[in-house]
């Protein structure tokens, strides 16, 4: 069964999400911002939604960029995924970061993010003296591999 996910509107412009697709995975976050928003290279910046939400416990929201704005503008989310908590019941906000070259203009009502509804599996904790050893041991980064 489908999780339902409640959404609260902020403000008169925010948009509710839905899917674009018949078997699209996430809905497109739209930003609710008074004017566009000007992101200079390597700017960071938090845009509103407008919207407030409750996600069912053993669920999250996974705030993910969009792929056409990444791959076309240098334009992402900063903490992708980003997570809203079951329990978080504030603005929904999209951390983004210009990686282009160019600057990116936020427009009012612009598709910038994508939300995916994902179970939570919360792990139980133990301290131990020594872990199980693998056949990658400690090996870090390139470790295991070209």
């Amino acid at each position: 069964m489908a999780p339902r996910v409640l959404f609260q509107k902020l403000r008169a412009d925010a948009v509710v999400p839905r899917y674009q697709t018949e078997d699209a995975a996430g809905m497109d976050l739209v930003a609710a911002i008074d004017g566009p928003r000007v992101l200079a290279p390597g700017d960071r910046a938090a845009i509103g939604t407008g919207l407030a939400m409750a996600i069912p416990p053993g669920f999250e929201g996974q705030v993910r960029p969009r792929s056409g704005l990444a791959i076309k503008q240098g334009l992402t989310v900063v903490n992708a995924p980003g997570t809203i908590d079951a329990d978080f019941r504030g603005e929904c906000m999209v951390l983004l970061v210009n990686l282009g070259r160019e600057p990116v203009t936020i427009e009012p009502g612009q598709r910038i993010a994508q939300l995916v509804i994902a179970p939570v599996v919360r792990a139980e904790v133990e301290v131990a003296e020594s872990l199980p050893p693998t056949g990658r041991g400690a090996g870090g980064f390139g470790s295991t591999g070209r």
